[in-house]
């Protein structure tokens, strides 16, 4: 999968990661360090790879140089002994070069297309209150959901209409996010 979309005077090509070139896998790592400032979000791609759990990694090109990239990754909502599967976007990164241009809103937007066109129901974030409000991700909505996260920062997005009607539960991580384990059972 690739689409190719108009940036600046560059042309920005947004595509899946291919998961056995480790050139790519190279420059998603550079890519995290540089734009967090330091190793873990880097560290937590390489475990989620570990554990096989990714759902969708798209990387963002111009000029034949990853510039972006942004991981979804498989997660459940638990309430008693029923499981709703859900997706956790988790990270996005640019290179710092080219943050405030409009690429991480691009590798944003196209992933939760291709989420839907997947047939995928349910995304959640972490994330900043006032950026991803924009793309439909909603604090009001992840409410009734049970995290270890501040909950100004903790928001759902429905990809159905629906989906998180009267959903209640825990919600669940892999082991790679190194949440207490009462947030890492997925089954």
């Amino acid at each position: 999968m690739s689409r190719t979309l108009r940036h600046a005077q560059d042309t920005l090509i947004i595509r899946e990661e291919d998961p056995q070139d480790d050139g790519v896998r190279t420059a998603i790592r550079s890519i995290n360090e540089a734009a967090f400032g330091r190793p873990e979000e880097a560290d937590l791609i390489d475990r989620l790879r570990g554990e096989r759990v990714i759902l969708l990694s798209l990387i963002a090109e111009s000029g034949q140089q990853i510039i972006g990239h942004i991981l979804f990754t498989r997660i459940a909502i638990e309430k008693n002994s029923c499981s709703v599967p859900a997706v956790a976007l988790a990270p996005v990164a640019v290179q710092p070069a080219y943050q405030r241009q409009g690429i991480g809103e691009r590798l944003i937007r196209e992933g939760l297309d291709l989420l839907r066109e997947r047939n995928e129901k349910i995304v959640i974030v972490l994330g900043h209150p006032n950026y991803y409000p924009r793309f439909g991700f909603s604090k009001e909505k992840a409410e009734p959901l049970v995290s270890p996260f501040p909950k100004d920062a903790f928001m759902a997005l429905e990809l159905r209409a629906g989906a998180l009607d009267g959903a209640s539960g825990r919600v669940k991580y892999p082991p790679a996010f190194g949440l207490s384990s009462e947030f890492t059972k997925i089954k």
